[in-house]
């Protein structure tokens, strides 16, 4: 259904009970318009009449009015016949010739019947009272209408000025009183006309709120045909400009995780694209070490320590770079893929090293270590504060010279906290590169670059490490001639690794 029609059924709707309700407000106030009449004009007649009333209460009858029958006033019958007499419409003559002139209001004919202080009548033909209406008139009940011999008939109760004799109370009695349904203020027609009004205004006023609404539509339609890229227009300053500024942020929200989404599907594919070539370079020179060897081999020749050594440090970068790879997606996913729990930097330095001597023993590079005696125990992701530190040290040994040093100290702050420095007296970095050499994608100079075009993910996946556990990372010039990378913390420590193997099971 659409929105006008919605809307005029509503107005139709909504009018109805009010008209009703008009209706009905309009027949109470009538009949007590009309009770107030006869209560006024019953008292004003018993002013004249409570001497004869008094004298004579059995037999005592109004006097007839002296004005006669006219229309709209009240008429009190004399007699016993308490017929109604309906007054004869007027002739007037028409171009036609005559013709009954339509009359106005019907008159009130009304029989009077007095009632003593204790609500009886003397009166043969006065009505009798039962104890239940003498309890209703107490309570002070005033008139009643019901229905008598197939005539509608009004009973008003009129208390006197004077508290006692036979005339104490008077009952005016009518039968066939005039309806109000022939005397509403404003006729039925009317009634429908001012619906129909009421309606047609509301169709009308919403003409241009439909429109509006329309060709919001249709702009929402074409912005979203054309990628969200097309704004719609907002005018005014009501709901419908409301609800067209809030489609316009919503589309800037959209339009912004769009590009989001786009910068990242496309970081992916570079980054794939990279790490592909990164996995190929030292894969297809694994291989060509490897087909060199078998053929010396298959020729009965001696194959040599150097060989071996190219192909094993080969192997060892692939499986640096899947690491990375796999520590990389983790960071970039957020907190929730960050499992924290104790974690002993001793045993930590221990793997590293352990994971890294074979190929500085190939290279005639030293390992060393120095951690304190009691185990130094953090809160975090091990397999990612491994990571960190197996990366710099991978990148010490990569870049070192034949028979240098690479060293790993853990210390123990007396503050609270702890120093872990991988120090090599390597080539170094130089200090205008030192700043960026954490980012991702950056490539040191040629002497700590084994591959130009690699990802450059080492020291960047060591600074999110650092960064999500709240750490520090430093790079610093080594005393040696080469390069100290400092991871820190201020935040206290585990008590003791036997409390970290606790927590763990807990």
């Amino acid at each position: 259904m659409k929105l006008r029609t919605r809307l005029a059924l509503t107005a139709v709707v909504a009018v109805i009970p009010v008209v009703v309700a008009m209706l009905v407000l309009q027949r109470s106030l009538w009949e007590y318009s009309q009770e107030d009449a006869l209560e006024a004009a019953v008292l004003a007649r018993m002013q004249v009449e409570r001497g004869r009333c008094e004298e004579t209460p059995e037999t005592w009858r109004p006097r007839p009015s002296e004005e006669g029958a006219l229309p709209g006033r009240v008429v009190f019958e004399s007699g016993e016949s308490r017929r109604l007499r309906r007054p004869r419409p007027e002739v007037t003559e028409g171009p036609e010739g005559p013709r009954p002139k339509k009359p106005g209001r019907e008159p009130t004919f009304v029989t009077l019947f007095p009632y003593d202080s204790r609500l009886a009548s003397r009166n043969a033909l006065a009505p009798g009272l039962t104890d239940d209406m003498r309890e209703s008139l107490r309570a002070g009940m005033v008139a009643r209408r019901f229905e008598q011999d197939g005539r509608d008939v009004l009973d008003l109760w009129v208390r006197m000025p004077w508290e006692e004799g036979p005339c104490a109370f008077v009952l005016a009695r009518s039968f066939d009183p005039p309806r109000p349904s022939r005397l509403v203020l404003v006729p039925l027609q009317d009634w429908t006309l001012l619906v129909f009004t009421v309606v047609a205004a509301v169709v009308l006023a919403l003409g241009s709120v439909v429109r509006r609404v329309r060709v919001l539509t249709e702009e929402v339609r074409a912005s979203a045909r054309s990628g969200y890229a097309q704004p719609v227009s907002v005018r005014g300053q009501d709901e419908i400009a409301d609800l067209a500024r809030a489609f316009q942020e919503a589309r800037a929200e959209i339009q912004a995780r769009m590009a989001h989404q786009e910068a990242r599907e496309q970081g992916l594919r570079d980054f794939l694209a990279n790490t592909t070539h990164d996995v190929m370079t030292p894969l297809t020179v694994l291989q060509g070490h490897l087909s060199a060897m078998q053929q010396r081999l298959a020729r009965g020749e001696h194959v040599g320590a150097g060989e071996v050594r190219s192909a094993m440090s080969e192997s060892h970068y692939m499986a640096s770079l899947v690491h990375n790879l796999a520590a990389a997606t983790r960071l970039e996913a957020g907190a929730p893929h960050v499992q924290r729990a104790p974690v002993d930097l001793n045993d930590v330095v221990a793997r590293v090293l352990g994971r890294h001597r074979p190929i500085a023993r190939q290279r005639r590079i030293e390992l060393e270590s120095g951690v304190p005696a009691e185990p130094v125990c953090v809160m975090g992701d091990v397999t990612l504060i491994e990571q960190a530190v197996s990366n710099v040290v991978a990148n010490g040994v990569r870049h070192g010279h034949d028979g240098g040093h690479v060293a790993v100290v853990l210390e123990n702050r007396q503050v609270g906290g702890f120093q872990l420095r991988v120090i090599d007296d390597g080539p170094g970095i130089p200090e205008a590169e030192r700043a960026r050499i954490l980012e991702r994608g950056f490539r040191g100079n040629a002497a700590r670059t084994r591959a130009p075009e690699g990802q450059g993910l080492g020291l960047h996946i060591a600074r999110d490490v650092a960064r999500v556990h709240g750490w520090s990372l430093t790079l610093y010039p080594s005393e040696h001639g080469g390069l100290e990378v400092c991871f820190s913390s201020e935040e206290p420590l585990l008590v003791s690794s036997g409390e970290a193997r606790e927590e763990r099971r807990e």
